[in-house]
């Protein structure tokens, strides 16, 4: 009797320390996984760098690496971290959206972008206009988008980078070409906004809008996003470049409390030091994302087309002003979009 409690009991035990070790190889390989939330229209650059950085993680590790990826408008995907979807990083269309991580959030330090070079950007893009092939409704710049007749297709900027970057030109077009006037740009913006007939929370859905639907004659978004339009669709759509556009930064950043509790900390920083590395460069390049490598541009340099860039903090003042003013609810963009 005595001996088959103890046969029971070291089987307990045994079964225990079984459960106790497949536990830990559970949450072992579970450090073996990332998740990246970021914009809307990244999808196919990190298609490619996903598997890239997996490949040299296990050559410096051993280790199989699995990234999920969660995407969707910027500002949007910014408030599901800070509702609690726990990225391990975030690579976002603009700092707006990493500040609310940071404070609202509060999930990474206030000063997250002296993490990295560049103001934790390892690559820009810039807005450019997208038309059916042969142009028919003959647009060259801003000034084409307010006329009777055409249809603009862009995602709303109070959900997404890409909205907003838009907007931000448009006003900045319209504030120069008036001398300066606040009120030319408002104005301008206003009947800008009065040709757009749906907005889309994302830059994908404003693509699947103009491209799928066949709705607009005109569609903003982000360099890439043309390119893959283009190569997807062939030769229904030309590009054209406008006499003045908005330099996008592409903001990255680890979530400090939430790669923390997962462990995950230096796996998190190995991947956004990935975006920095020559192969990393290569890729944005590659995926029509313009890399923060001078030599690298340069080296690609055929494939991007000459564009004349403003920066937000050089038209605005910084992105927190332009958000007060523009996107806060009840700012301009609430007004002009609300009235009549």
């Amino acid at each position: 009797m005595i001996d088959h409690t103890r046969r029971r009991l070291s089987a307990a035990l045994g079964a225990g320390i079984a459960l106790a070790l497949s536990g830990e190889a559970a949450i072992a390989a579970d450090k073996a996984a990332l998740l990246n939330v970021s914009y809307d229209v990244a999808r196919k650059f990190y298609q490619e760098l996903n598997p890239a950085f997996a490949e040299a993680w296990k050559q410096k590790t051993g280790q199989a690496l699995r990234i999920d990826q969660s995407h969707g408008g910027s500002s949007k995907q910014a408030r599901a971290v800070i509702d609690g979807l726990e990225a391990d990083v975030v690579t976002m269309n603009n700092p707006l959206d990493i500040d609310a991580i940071a404070e609202r959030g509060k999930l990474l330090p206030k000063a997250w972008a002296a993490q990295f070079p560049h103001a934790s950007s390892p690559s820009w893009s810039t807005i450019l206009f997208l038309v059916r092939k042969g142009n028919p409704k003959a647009i060259r710049d801003w000034n084409d988008l307010v006329k009777p007749g055409v249809a603009v297709i862009l995602p709303n900027p109070k959900t997404s980078g890409n909205g907003r970057y838009s907007y931000l030109a448009a006003w900045e077009y319209a504030k120069r070409a008036n001398g300066g006037s606040e009120e030319a740009a408002r104005a301008f913006v206003k009947k800008f906004f009065a040709n757009v007939p749906i907005l889309d929370t994302g830059g994908r859905g404003a693509t699947t809008t103009f491209s799928q639907r066949a709705i607009g004659d005109v569609l903003l978004t982000f360099e890439n996003e043309v390119a893959l339009i283009r190569e997807e669709l062939g030769d229904k759509f030309e590009v054209v470049v406008p006499s003045l556009t908005v330099r996008a930064d592409n903001p990255v950043a680890v979530v400090q409390k939430f790669a923390a509790k997962h462990g995950r900390n230096d796996l998190a920083r190995a991947y956004i030091e990935f975006h920095y590395s020559p192969k990393g460069q290569e890729i944005f390049a590659r995926n029509a994302i313009r890399p923060s490598d001078p030599v690298v541009l340069e080296r690609f340099a055929a494939s991007f087309p000459k564009v004349n860039v403003f920066t937000v903090e050089e038209a605005f003042g910084s992105w927190p002003k332009a958000q007060a003013a523009h996107f806060a609810d009840g700012a301009s963009f609430d007004q002009i979009y609300a009235s009549p």
